[in-house]
């Protein structure tokens, strides 16, 4: 079993404070290395999240956990500022509201489900504000290769499973060895028209050209 499983990626735009569904969000950084219609392989760069675990059903995953992680990039956060040239020197701490970026992802940890927030790249493991919530991680994810099937429609389990089983299908076709489990992308807001969504499902590889 590889050591990334079951991602499910969930992505909102927070359309209460006004940010519509065409404005544009920084994504993860990836490379296509091949593409064929809706199959694609491409290379990670490394990333950072905020990540949370709740043990509930798959359906109320995400919404449980968006509301931990979002307080926490909206303001639920230390940023450390530092004053100096002063007497004395002094040192205080503020909260600060980050970007929202996508993609958001769940891992099935055999019922309880990790989600992660993407965090924006300006950010290092040193200067990423630190969460106030205890149930909030921050975390470095190495870069990897990633087999993807890109889809459109809605968000429910069966049609998730039936999108799992096509990109499985391509991935044997080619006899390409996966290191993990699928993960689900999700890239709108709720109130984007099912139609119109842009879904992937992701599982990573063992990948040589």
């Amino acid at each position: 079993m590889s050591k990334y499983p079951i991602f499910l990626t969930l992505f909102f735009i927070f359309c209460f404070h006004g940010i519509p569904d065409v404005m544009a969000i920084e994504e993860i950084k990836y490379k296509v290395i091949e593409k064929e219609g809706d199959f694609e392989i491409r290379k990670y760069d490394d990333h950072i999240v905020a990540e949370t675990l709740v043990k509930v059903s798959f359906e109320e995953a995400g919404n449980t956990a968006f509301r931990i992680l979002f307080k926490y990039i909206d303001g639920n956060n230390t940023a450390k500022d530092s004053i100096a040239m002063t007497a004395p020197v002094s040192q205080q701490k503020k909260s600060e509201k980050i970007s929202m970026t996508a993609p958001v992802t769940m891992q099935d940890l055999s019922g309880t489900y990790r989600i992660s927030f993407l965090m924006p790249s300006k950010y290092t493991m040193e200067t990423i504000p630190q969460p106030l919530d205890e149930n909030v991680k921050i975390k470095k994810e190495e870069g990897r290769i990633i087999a993807a099937y890109k889809y459109s429609g809605g968000w429910g389990k069966e049609r998730y499973d039936k999108m799992k089983q096509k990109l499985l299908s391509i991935i044997s076709s080619r006899k390409i060895k996966t290191k993990g489990e699928p993960v689900f992308a999700r890239y709108n807001s709720p109130f984007m028209p099912w139609l119109f969504r842009r879904n992937e499902i992701l599982i990573e590889i063992e990948y040589k050209k």
